[in-house]
């Protein structure tokens, strides 16, 4: 903890944003929007950290027929600014591609056109992100007793920085999860490196893969590796009877919608429960119904055919995973007999989903003030603000993080353009100040950077 003096000159910034995903990146775009149309009296400094050497979202996961659920209207700005030069179709427009999008009659977009967007807008914005920074700390700066700024140690290739913030945002997203126990490895992987691991098995003759798990990138794992090695065996492991197919009509997409945050985050505790369980078959374990159809064509072709590569073993779990140099076996049993049956694969890939990151990591002292519920969850306002105590002056905003308090689109694309504008609104309405000096290095004794 650091102490505020008279005649302090260090340059603080209004916000620093910790993580550059979709979600960052929306946040600088409003900022950008905001900066431009009340000029440099009003302006709110900003600047974004990413450990990433550039902008990369699910990167592993591009496969190239794999399609986006959610419309491209639910992109970074359209439902908070409509008339955004940051839009999806602005992006169309300038890659000369509208009218052939237009004309293809479709709401949903190739998830790798989708993740060129995010690059496109990242790139109009990027003099707010520093790429290859990593945050590794944050320590509070004091003035009478209250904690009147926060420092942000970043790690680069040159060494350790301190930039000086008034508030933070937090975006840092999910991380692979892994079932317990089990450790990636060479012929062990998460879906999310799926295609930079499969691009090492080129010139090889694999003839067996394991995919376990039963939402949407599983499916997608299963058809696409089912497609690329036309002479090895696919078999999904899943526990329930099959693939369940996502809940995407319209009624039931209304627990996406900007109210709907409003309502959860008022209602009682066991309506949000109630709620989740509900309309948790929107987004969780659950597959696109044409993407079944697929699947079962497939599998119906080469039943007749004689020729079966695709299996599935349903009503089973995965109890066992063992990994040699030549191969990795797979132990899958039957939740109806209790048989166990043991596969010899080239591979298992885990299609286990993610789970957040916890807020508060790299707070320290920091995370002492921040307030938490009856279950130990942070306790978040209704502006994304982590609830604090009355001496911690600064506003620590989470993108991601806050299902228990804002409902199902607190990690998901089709809040975010809403949800930035919100927490931009926030740090407006709470007195935000603008740095008077442009962030410059500034020796600090220890022989560190303050910026």
């Amino acid at each position: 903890m650091s102490q505020v003096h008279p005649g302090d000159v260090t340059p603080v910034h209004d916000l620093i944003g910790i993580g550059f995903g979709p979600s960052n990146v929306a946040m600088a775009i409003a900022i950008s929007e905001h900066n431009a149309r009340t000029g440099s009296q009003e302006a709110v400094t900003a600047h974004f950290f990413e450990q990433q050497p550039r902008f990369g979202w699910h990167r592993g996961m591009l496969i190239d027929d794999a399609t986006m659920q959610v419309s491209f209207l639910k992109d970074l700005v359209t439902l908070r600014n409509p008339t955004s030069e940051f839009s999806f179709l602005c992006y169309l427009k300038s890659k000369g591609r509208l009218v052939d999008f237009i004309n293809h009659k479709n709401l949903f977009p190739l998830r790798v056109e989708f993740h060129d967007y995010f690059e496109w807008a990242a790139a109009q914005v990027d003099d707010m992100v520093s790429y290859g920074h990593e945050v590794v700390g944050v320590s509070p700066v004091v003035r009478d007793g209250a904690v009147e700024y926060m420092d942000v140690t970043v790690r680069s290739g040159e060494g350790l920085e301190v930039h000086r913030a008034r508030n933070l945002v937090i975006g840092t997203g999910l991380r692979p999860l892994m079932p317990e126990g089990v450790e990636r490895g060479d012929r062990v992987w998460h879906n999310s490196e799926l295609l930079s691991k499969v691009a090492g098995l080129e010139g090889t003759s694999p003839s067996r893969f394991v995919v376990v798990g039963a939402g949407q990138s599983a499916a997608e794992n299963v058809q696409y590796l089912h497609r690329l090695f036309p002479e090895a065996e696919i078999c999904a492991v899943f526990s329930r009877y099959g693939y369940s197919p996502a809940d995407d009509s319209s009624f039931a997409n209304r627990i996406f919608d900007p109210e709907a945050v409003d309502q959860y985050f008022t209602a009682p505790d066991e309506t949000k429960r109630k709620l989740m369980a509900y309309h948790g078959n929107t987004n969780y374990a659950v597959v696109d119904m044409d993407l079944i159809d697929d699947l079962y064509r497939q599998a119906y072709q080469e039943k007749v055919l004689g020729i079966e590569r695709l299996r599935f073993l349903n009503v089973s779990r995965l109890v066992g995973v063992e990994e040699t140099s030549e191969k990795v076996q797979a132990d899958v049993k039957s939740l109806v007999t209790g048989e166990e049956t043991a596969l010899d694969a080239d591979v298992v890939v885990f299609a286990t989903g993610y789970s957040p990151v916890d807020p508060l990591g790299l707070l320290g002292q920091v995370a002492d003030r921040c307030l938490r519920d009856d279950e130990g969850r942070v306790r978040v306002e209704r502006d994304y603000r982590i609830a604090t105590d009355s001496d911690l002056r600064c506003g620590i905003y989470l993108q991601g993080g806050t299902e228990h308090t804002h409902g199902i689109t607190s990690s998901l694309l089709s809040n975010t353009a809403i949800r930035v504008g919100e927490i931009l609104d926030s740090l407006l309405d709470r007195g935000v100040k603008s740095a008077s000096d442009e962030a410059r290095p500034v020796a600090d004794g220890a022989g560190s950077t303050v910026r």
